[in-house]
């Protein structure tokens, strides 16, 4: 662990620089209505608003015609940087562009824009747990169901034991320049990751687990939206 872990700042990466080809509709996943806010925005007050995060870098699309219409509220700076090909290119960026703002030990959390259901009291907790250990984590959820392998046809060829297994939720945090890194590599290597806990997998890193809650879904097909309209709907009663 660094000796300059306790000072170490907060930043939050979201990319949205994908189409959500399976949503099946014109406009990207990321910007479609969802509880009187599109999508995105929901994703981003989590950060907006975070009194530990020292600013927020979106990514998107280089010729996304949505994001300039919203009017995001936040109190800290909220910066736009031009997306990749695909996720991992597209954290890459963002992580160069804070190059001129965060320290190698800084925390990077990296979050996606179509995980609207996020809580508070998760990333808090994320933040605690990871506080002190020299590489970072992600929010993640055991797996609950019977897990099956399946072959190209479809058919089972294994039962798979559940017992170690969890689903891989964001946001994930991990060091500045450990990152940074560890994307370099994957794609210098030819290997596109679809999470930052894979690429750190891959310098040789165990990332760490912290259970979160499972109604962080991510909307991906088109029966979501009403299911993330109806969890964020009972996260805003119990807190009243």
């Amino acid at each position: 662990m660094s000796s300059n872990s306790a000072s170490a700042r907060y930043w939050a990466i979201i990319p949205a620089a994908g189409v959500g080809a399976r949503m099946r509709a014109r406009t990207p996943k990321q910007y479609l209505p969802l509880a009187g806010r599109c999508v995105i925005e929901h994703s981003l007050k989590l950060f907006c608003h975070h009194p530990s995060i020292s600013a927020v870098v979106v990514v998107v699309a280089r010729d996304d015609p949505h994001w300039a219409a919203l009017r995001i509220n936040s109190d800290v700076p909220l910066y736009r940087v031009a997306g990749g090909a695909e996720r991992c290119h597209s954290v890459l960026n963002g992580l160069d562009f804070l190059a001129d703002y965060a320290a190698a030990d800084d925390w990077i959390l990296v979050h996606d824009a179509a995980r609207p259901c996020a809580r508070d009291d998760d990333i808090n907790r994320l933040m605690v747990a990871l506080q002190d250990h020299p590489d970072g984590g992600l929010l993640a959820v055991p797996a609950r169901d019977t897990m099956k392998r399946a072959n190209a046809d479809g058919t089972v060829c294994e039962t798979v034991p559940r017992v170690a297994l969890w689903h891989a939720l964001t946001p994930q945090m991990f060091r500045f320049a450990a990152l940074r890194a560890a994307l370099r590599k994957t794609l210098d290597d030819g290997v596109l990751v679809t999470d930052e806990a894979s690429a750190m997998e891959y310098s040789g890193v165990a990332a760490m687990l912290v259970e979160g809650h499972a109604d962080n879904i991510k909307i991906t097909q088109p029966d979501d939206l009403p299911l993330a309209e109806f969890f964020l709907r009972q996260q805003e009663s119990s807190q009243t």
